[in-house]
């Protein structure tokens, strides 16, 4: 009789680290891009200041990668690097508490834009600002796994 555990490595989606760290890539690049697209879209219906909220999210975004994101990221791409599994879990790029951080990430934006409770102005400033440093984030991803030789190795 099979033990649980055994059930579940045999059916569990285990990929190579490399494509582990392309697949974070991907997931970092949707977010941030979704961030981009709809922080976009509200600045074209609110157009005035343009160049502030621009300036603004810009170096906000910038300010959150060096504080928090850069961190953030290198600490996911070291504990996938450096894992004793040769296979992991095709959804292992993030530990609980990055799931737990992405589900109030996007649980917060959704209900900020649907209540109405920040303006669409700040919102914007805000959608960009985050997806800043979660685009430059998937780039370190996809650096690692495309081109960090030490990922190749098994």
């Amino acid at each position: 009789m099979e033990t649980a555990n055994s059930i579940l490595n045999k059916y569990k989606p285990g990929v190579t680290k490399r494509v582990l760290l392309i697949v974070a890539g991907l997931v970092w690049t949707f977010a941030g891009g979704m961030l981009l697209i709809k922080g976009f879209q509200m600045l074209s219906v609110q157009p005035h200041n343009l160049w502030i909220k621009l300036i603004v999210s810009f170096m906000g975004g910038v300010l959150f990668f060096v504080l928090l994101f850069n961190k953030l990221s290198l600490k996911h791409i070291k504990r996938i690097l450096f894992s004793e599994v040769e296979k992991p879990c095709a959804f292992s790029f993030f530990n609980w508490k990055g799931y737990l951080m992405m589900i109030l990430m996007i649980t917060t934006g959704i209900t900020l834009r649907t209540t109405g409770v920040v303006s669409p102005d700040i919102l914007s400033v805000l959608y960009i600002m985050m997806g800043i440093p979660l685009l430059s984030s998937a780039l370190r991803f996809y650096i690692n796994g495309f081109i960090n030789h030490s990922t190749n190795k098994k």
